[in-house]
């Protein structure tokens, strides 16, 4: 969707759903133990800064579970937003499935594309993300053809249903290993950072697109023998655990439910640690 400078929009009310990439890991929380912050709360804050601008309540919730496929995402977790009554849903889901041995890519296409009809029927709008671009991700290059189809699927998706898009795919910054923490599947603080600042962009707000779009300095090159030990301890420490859930048929999230399971406000300041939610409207 392309907002025009006198379109851009105040939400009041923004529900987050999908899997480990907006529940934000990697992104510890110094506030939270064990809990992560990531792209969808540093945008739910911007989101209640403009709220706040405007004299306006805000509320905020994050259903995203890491390890959940697309079936869960537009199903329960989709089913849970609607009852918020969201007037935004930032939807990525997915990456899980394009992990798999076998995926098929216009399926789902079709389950994301029926969610967004949903959620556009209730007059929400809605803010989807494509995949990064793999191209020098080492082993993860070989899902470069699965990450293309899928984005231009999106793409298409919301061109026809007037969502807005969040272009991981575009993002060259993301490009670098340094912008991704040790698993090499989720975003260090400074990537989730950059990624919530081009999700405001998308969604037609005014950032320092230099900010967050500019690539790192180069590198100083490692050595083969370094870089050999890193993908020795990266297979032991995380790619071995990875393919032992697979063949076991559980996931990371089996056991996790929602971080804000509830709309909830910012700006309250009597709330409980998960803050207040915000009365059904």
């Amino acid at each position: 969707m392309t907002t025009r400078p006198d379109d851009r929009r105040v939400w009041t009310r923004y529900v987050a759903i999908g899997d480990s990439f907006t529940e934000g890991m990697s992104d510890p929380d110094p506030e939270r133990p064990d809990a992560y912050v990531g792209w969808a709360d540093r945008l739910a804050r911007s989101l209640d800064a403009l709220a706040e601008a405007e004299h306006l309540p805000f509320g905020y919730a994050n259903l995203a579970v890491r390890g959940r496929t697309l079936s869960d995402v537009v199903g329960p977790q989709l089913d849970a937003a609607l009852t918020m009554t969201p007037d935004l849903v930032s939807m990525v889901g997915g990456g899980n499935d394009l992990l798999r041995p076998s995926v098929d890519l216009d399926g789902l296409a079709g389950r994301l594309e029926e969610a967004v009809v949903r959620i556009r029927a209730t007059g929400a709008d809605v803010l989807l993300a494509t995949p990064t671009d793999t191209r020098d991700a080492g082993l993860f290059r070989a899902l470069r053809g699965r990450h293309a189809v899928h984005a231009a699927n999106l793409f298409t998706i919301a061109q026809d249903h007037g969502c807005h898009v969040l272009n991981l795919w575009g993002m060259r910054a993301l490009r670098d290993w340094r912008m991704w923490a040790e698993d090499r599947i989720h975003l260090t603080t400074e990537g989730h950072r950059r990624v919530a600042l081009a999700a405001l962009t998308a969604l037609g707000h005014d950032t320092d697109v230099a900010d967050w779009s500019t690539p790192l300095p180069p590198a100083d090159r490692a050595t083969r023998s370094e870089e050999l030990r890193g993908h020795a301890e990266w297979v032991r420490t995380h790619a071995a655990p990875w393919v032992e859930r697979r063949v076991r048929g559980t996931s990371s999230g089996d056991t996790r439910s929602a971080k804000r399971p509830e709309l909830q406000h910012f700006r309250d300041p009597d709330a409980a640690p998960d803050h207040q939610a915000l009365p059904d409207r």
